[in-house]
């Protein structure tokens, strides 16, 4: 049983909560950034910035009424660019749906296309980390172009273009390991 504070003692602790502290805000970052690797913090915040912009404008949308035809071609839009970028309609649904936007799109959506966690859902790393050390390294190509970048972000059509550089000792290895290493690569 705590005692009745005096009038004083509210006044003095008028602004300050004990329950929520200002610093716990900072925990979900502290998780993704963890949880993704992102050796930048600022990449956070800009993932942050354009999920928030993206549920804005579909909220904005949303507001327009439905039989709209200038409703129905943004919205379409926004939708087909979003499932091409692969945000939304993961896991075989279609393009998904205006809530679809306000619900899906996080920073985490936006993580879940860098290269590095790509490469480890494709299972070409172990890890996040260990992915990104061989992005860092130029062990990773995409496309024609060798990829330095970790923040890369590999879209819903690039995503089987995600190899290794063919002069890699890691791709040598693992041809090496399949017994399909030619001797003409090695020249």
């Amino acid at each position: 049983m705590v005692r009745k504070l005096k009038h004083h003692e509210q006044k003095l602790l008028r602004k300050v909560d004990f329950v929520n502290y200002p610093s716990d805000a900072t925990h979900r970052s502290a998780a993704v950034i963890r949880r993704y690797q992102l050796s930048n913090p600022a990449d956070y915040a800009s993932y942050n910035r354009l999920a928030g912009s993206l549920r804005h404008l579909a909220h904005r949308i949303a507001l327009l009424p439905p039989e709209s035809a200038f409703r129905r071609k943004h919205e379409d839009l926004l939708l087909e660019k979003l499932h091409d970028m692969g945000l939304l309609g993961v896991g075989g649904e279609g393009k998904g749906k205006l809530s679809d936007v306000e619900r899906k799109i996080t920073v985490s959506a936006f993580c879940r296309r860098r290269l590095g966690v790509v490469m480890t859902r494709l299972r070409m790393s172990e890890t996040v980390s260990a992915a990104n050390k061989f992005v860092e390294q130029g062990h990773v190509r995409v496309g024609t172009e060798v990829v330095t970048d970790t923040a890369f972000l590999v879209n819903r059509n690039m995503e089987d273009f995600v190899t290794w550089v063919d002069s890699s000792k890691i791709k040598r290895n693992i041809m090496k390991y399949r017994d399909k290493l030619d001797d003409f690569d090695l020249l």
